[in-house]
């Protein structure tokens, strides 16, 4: 399953979860989330925005900006 997170405000939608307050039960994939919903937290965004989570370089850009 992957996620997916809005440019603006951070919020991840996660097929695995789902998102029970906007009707999806855990499971639903993000090609069944329509077209023209928007981001339950920010509403600026809509799914078109969205932007699936690279899980393998997460922890690669997250070292990359820790200080030294």
């Amino acid at each position: 399953m992957t996620r997916y997170r809005c440019p603006g405000c951070g919020y991840t939608y996660d097929e695995a979860r789902g998102n029970a307050h906007e009707g999806f039960a855990p499971g639903t994939t993000w090609a069944r989330i329509p077209a023209n919903w928007a981001c339950p937290d920010c509403a600026v965004n809509e799914k078109i925005d969205f932007k699936p989570v690279d899980e393998r370089g997460a922890g690669a850009a997250a070292k990359e900006t820790e200080p030294s």
